[in-house]
């Protein structure tokens, strides 16, 4: 009997001691853990031309997954493209005319100058031996062999002339000299205004193209080919697929125990086994009232802190405005 009572005395003994280790541990888990309610946040895009235009085509569908830089829908370019081609000749034209300018006067044009400058000498001194021998005549006569009249044109012909032989040597040596400075500089100019507005209609032919800015999931599809396209109205909405946060609130009390980078563990009714990992992001600096979508009879008029949970989830399963579990791991001795 009294080694039975012994046996009892043990396990009675062994039976409080797990009892209380049991109770020790669970306190401890309740006290340094600490359990928040949220949605699933994510950022979005309005995603529009940057020009106006008729949409010719599109390449997406709500759900699709778009990459950066894929193309997701294209402007009717074509009047565009018509209008660069006509000025990529004009500046065809603009470049042979500018290198003229640059070559400056062919030796051909420089002789041919020196030749009219030495016909227009021919004729100043046959203009002037006209004029002598009339003279001549008219003093030999006393004025009876030639008129007065044929002595004035013969003296008219030969100021014509010399100013013809002046006006020939001063366009042989403009011809030596070649273009003006200015002449060139402005050749240079109109033809650097034609290449940037070619620039300028290459780069309005870009913007034809509408491409993802990042990684997303096309959630609305807001235009459709033959509508018009402005920068105000949308063509596609879209949800990016990095960053994403939970948003979660924190009571004032708690707000203590909760520290940016800390790790956290979110979980959703989906997926209630497959938790996924995350770290505490921004915590905002001013309190505000408990939202309705996490408010509680005892909570609807406390205030509370928002902290953005960032989640790595590169698998895609959290959806924008689902509900989600986080769970912090506080340390006590902090």
């Amino acid at each position: 009997m009294t080694k039975k009572l012994l046996i009892i005395g043990v396990l009675a003994i062994a039976l409080l001691i797990g009892g209380l280790l049991w109770w020790t541990n669970r306190d401890t888990d309740v006290a340094t853990g600490l359990t928040l309610y949220g949605n699933v946040d994510i950022r979005q895009v309005s995603l529009a031309f940057d020009g106006s235009g008729r949409v010719a085509e599109l390449r997406a569908e709500e759900g699709d997954k778009v990459q950066a830089g894929a193309v997701l829908a294209l402007l009717d370019t074509r009047t565009l493209a018509l209008q660069a081609e006509q000025v990529r000749y004009q500046i065809g034209v603009q470049q042979q005319a500018l290198l003229r300018l640059r070559n400056g006067s062919r030796p051909q044009e420089v002789a041919q100058a020196r030749s009219r400058v030495v016909a227009a000498q021919a004729d100043a001194s046959q203009a002037e031996d006209d004029l002598e021998r009339l003279q001549g005549i008219a003093a030999n006569t006393q004025g009876r062999g030639v008129s007065a009249q044929d002595v004035s044109r013969a003296r008219t012909r030969l100021s014509v002339a010399r100013a013809k032989v002046a006006e020939q040597r001063e366009a042989w040596r403009l011809a030596q000299l070649g273009p003006r400075a200015e002449d060139v500089a402005g050749a240079e100019a109109q033809l650097d205004a034609a290449q940037a507005q070619l620039a300028l209609l290459r780069h309005q032919i870009a913007q034809g193209e509408l491409k993802a800015p990042a990684d997303a999931i096309v959630r609305s599809r807001l235009l459709e080919p033959g509508d018009m396209a402005t920068p105000q109205r949308p063509v596609f909405a879209l949800a990016l697929t990095q960053p994403k946060w939970v948003r979660v609130y924190v009571g004032e009390p708690e707000l203590g125990k909760v520290r940016p980078g800390m790790a956290a563990t979110v979980v959703t009714d989906s997926r209630p086994g497959q938790p996924i990992a995350g770290k505490v992001g921004a915590i905002s600096s001013v309190a505000e009232f408990t939202p309705k979508s996490v408010q509680t009879e005892e909570l609807r008029t406390s205030l509370v802190y928002e902290v953005r949970v960032l989640v790595d989830d590169p698998q895609d399963v959290l959806r924008l405005g689902q509900p989600a579990t986080v769970h912090l791991a506080i340390d006590v001795r902090q």
